[in-house]
């Protein structure tokens, strides 16, 4: 079994301007979205990763760090 980019999870990027959605891996989201924002929108941050997805893993990571536990 091999490990690449074919195998990795997959996350969801979107651009409201160009009303489009593409799915890139994990380990290359950020290169993705910084390339289409200077390719396509001269810098300005417009692509993001699927504000949906940002919440849930935001959720994630506040659970895993205890920061929604009651005190």
């Amino acid at each position: 079994m091999t490990t690449d980019d074919t195998d990795a999870p997959q996350v969801p990027i979107v651009c409201s301007a160009c009303e489009t959605t593409s799915r890139v891996p994990l380990s290359g989201v950020a290169n993705a979205v910084a390339r289409h924002n200077d390719q396509l929108h001269d810098g300005e941050e417009i692509a993001q990763v699927d504000p949906d997805i940002a919440d849930q893993i935001a959720d994630l990571v506040a659970t895993e760090l205890g920061l929604l536990e009651d005190s």
